[in-house]
């Protein structure tokens, strides 16, 4: 048995904790805010609860795994349902699209609503299927820094797939391929927002993402996002891991060339065999590691983009929306010009709207429901949020207005507001960024950081901000890579 301090209760974290005690290791995780969840999160305001952070749920087995491998049933932890309808889509000429999970109605519904040609779309969910099935196995549940990953028999049948993979392609050019209509292009390019990036930078790669989603499903926890930290939460406990929330981690103590102790401002913790950051890498390194020459290169990549979030009460129900909702930016090209480009947000944004009342009435007063409102922003470098958030605000009302035939404004009886200089102050995540470095270019994918230090043996990293990526999914996997590693790592020691 070792002992063992993870930084950070995220979902990495609070995974890793999981996996690492059921290795029989002495656990305790340190968390600066008050409660588990990192980015999962949730607020309740005159009645009306909202999930704070990520509000799809993909890939629940990552979950239910951990529940198994502790011979605990899932259920009586976490309860999900999946999704009959993925998403409701509307352009600014009226134009609407509810897409469920059937995918030969999905189809149909392309085919005659946006013209496209009938089979189109399920062609392409296979080709995405096929792509998933290879790379997730190189990508999301290997480490890309052990030689073993790229010597074995998926690695080899990826080499022959090299082309079909769309590593040289951006992931417009892969879905303009495709498709005819810009708004059936709009539709997928839209999934490189999932890791903040942009569809004209990205490598075409990102087709594996829709797979996720229409292929395997959609799902919504039945108590909200925030049941998922909850639950984790629950099973660390009862496999005796210990948790000190309110307590800031300044610096990471090292002996020699390991990690020895956790220092906060209060009181040094240790001493410990090894030590995991959930901390995003960035602050890890110049924040914790004072004494310790950074990773330039890997640290200095231009991060992903953040968030603008508003969440709103409203004081009535709007039949023609759901879960979830997507209205479309006129001009997406420009959209992310100016997020990546200009590191701004332009004037006419895509709004993606989130409502979990639609599924979990309590989460709203009767007859009202509650808007977790998302727009895309770039990364925090000091800009002038003030002005930022007021001409967008401005922007999503008159949208909102435009193509749902309302007056929003009248609408809204409680109003909080997140954004990317919050989101770095709360979670740690350098510049505000939501998935660490961004995927803008063919190679991001091996400019994340491994989830072990090369300098000192005993530190390791899990989370967004490392390898494989951000993203609950992903933040999962990173566990499952940096316990696997440390299992073999701590058996020398």
């Amino acid at each position: 048995m070792k002992k063992i301090g993870v930084i950070g209760s995220g979902p990495g974290g609070l995974a890793v904790a999981i996996r690492l005690a059921l290795q029989n290791h002495k656990v305790e995780v340190f968390e600066a805010n008050s409660t588990p969840g990192g980015k999962i999160g949730e607020m309740t305001e005159n009645g009306y609860r909202f999930d704070t952070g990520p509000s799809l749920f993909t890939l629940p087995t990552l979950v239910d795994e951990l529940f198994i491998a502790a011979n605990k049933n899932p259920a009586d932890f976490f309860e999900y349902e999946k999704l009959s309808e993925v998403c409701r889509y509307f352009w600014e000429d009226q134009t609407r699209l509810n897409v469920t999970s059937d995918l030969e109605k999905f189809d149909k519904d392309v085919s005659e609503i946006l013209g496209e040609k009938y089979s189109k779309i399920t062609k392409y969910l296979s080709e995405s299927a096929f792509k998933y099935k290879i790379l997730s196995e190189l990508f999301m549940f290997k480490s890309l820094h052990k030689i073993s990953t790229w010597l074995s028999k998926k690695a080899i049948i990826g080499y022959l797939n090299v082309f079909r993979l769309g590593i040289f392609n951006s992931f417009n050019d892969l879905n303009s391929g495709y498709f005819q209509n810009p708004k059936t292009i709009q539709l997928f390019n839209r999934y490189a927002t999932y890791n903040g990036s942009s569809p004209f930078l990205t490598p075409a790669t990102m087709g594996i993402i829709p797979h996720l989603e229409y292929n395997i499903g959609a799902y919504l926890p039945k108590k909200g996002m925030f049941q998922i930290s909850e639950s984790l939460y629950r099973l660390a406990l009862d496999l005796g891991v210990v948790f000190h929330f309110d307590t800031k981690i300044e610096e990471i103590i090292l002996n020699g060339k390991k990690a020895e102790s956790l220092q906060s401002k209060k009181q040094n913790f240790g001493p410990f065999d090894a030590i995991v950051s959930n901390m995003d890498v960035t602050p890890t390194y110049l924040k914790l590691l004072p004494n310790i020459n950074p990773p330039k290169k890997l640290l200095n990549q231009e991060k992903s983009g953040s968030a603008l979030i508003f969440y709103w009460g409203i004081k009535r129900e709007f039949k023609e929306l759901g879960l979830h909702n997507i209205l479309f930016s006129e001009d997406y090209k420009t959209e992310f010009k100016h997020q990546f480009e200009k590191k701004d947000i332009y004037k006419d944004p895509t709004i993606y709207i989130n409502i979990t009342s639609k599924h979990i009435p309590s989460d709203a007063p009767d007859g009202c429901e509650n808007w977790f409102i998302l727009i895309n922003a770039p990364s925090n470098i000091g800009q002038d949020w003030k002005e930022i958030i007021k001409n967008t605000r401005e922007s999503i009302i008159k949208k909102i207005n435009r193509v749902l035939k309302t007056d929003i404004e009248a609408l809204i009886v409680t109003e909080k507001i997140l954004d990317p200089i919050k989101i770095e102050l709360n979670t740690s995540s350098s510049q505000g960024a939501l998935y660490g470095n961004s995927s803008n270019n063919r190679f991001s994918a091996f400019l994340r950081h491994p989830n072990f230090s090369r300098k000192i043996p005993n530190l390791y990293f899990v989370g967004g901000s490392v390898h494989p990526g951000g993203g609950i999914p992903l933040a999962l996997s990173s566990a499952k890579i940096t316990s696997e590693i440390m299992a073999r790592n701590l058996t020398s020691l």
